[in-house]
């Protein structure tokens, strides 16, 4: 009896032991597709530093569709109405890029901002969220100065910046 109760866990231990040779590892920094369309953006906010009040922020984030199949923006949401998106009508096709494109008008805002856009797709991920965030100030009192956040992905890209009159237009350069 004591013999087939060792024999019977001998056999569990080796099973057990085989299982765990044969089990693959990935590397740490491997990427896994996602079965589906799967959206990533390269950043998902943008810090539009300090504008005046009436001033008006034009920011394009990029996503690449790092799923299995095609990606389709259905539409995109926002906090509220000042901030106007345009998106990539067309399906993003797998390992390919498109655009979220957000325009926010400042007129009658004031202090701290954080507009999210709310991108709705067939994402196996679920619906996504990009923000464009900074400091609305008083037009008589402050004058336009954009600091865009420094961060460690958009350290190494360059940023061009123009400021007119009502409007200020960010384009980032990898």
């Amino acid at each position: 009896m004591k013999k087939a109760l060792v024999l019977a866990m001998a056999l569990s231990l080796a099973g057990f032991a085989s299982q765990a040779q044969t089990a693959a590892v990935k590397p740490a920094n491997a990427t896994t597709k996602v079965a589906g369309p799967q959206i990533q953006f390269e950043t998902d906010k943008f810090d539009f530093g300090t504008i005046k009040q009436g001033d008006i922020v034009d920011h394009t984030f990029k996503f690449k569709n790092t799923g299995t199949q095609p990606l389709v923006i259905s539409n995109i949401g926002v906090s509220c109405g000042c901030t106007t998106p345009d998106w990539t009508k067309e399906p993003v096709m797998p390992g390919k890029t498109g655009t979220v494109t957000a325009k926010f008008n400042s007129a009658g805002k004031m202090g701290m901002q954080n507009k999210v856009l709310t991108i709705e797709s067939n994402s196996a991920g679920g619906n996504a969220m990009v923000s464009l965030v900074g400091t609305v100030a008083d037009a008589t009192t402050a004058s336009a100065s954009v600091a865009p956040a420094s961060d460690a992905s958009t350290a190494d890209a360059k940023q061009k910046v123009k400021a007119t009159d009502n409007k200020i237009k960010a384009k980032k350069k990898s």
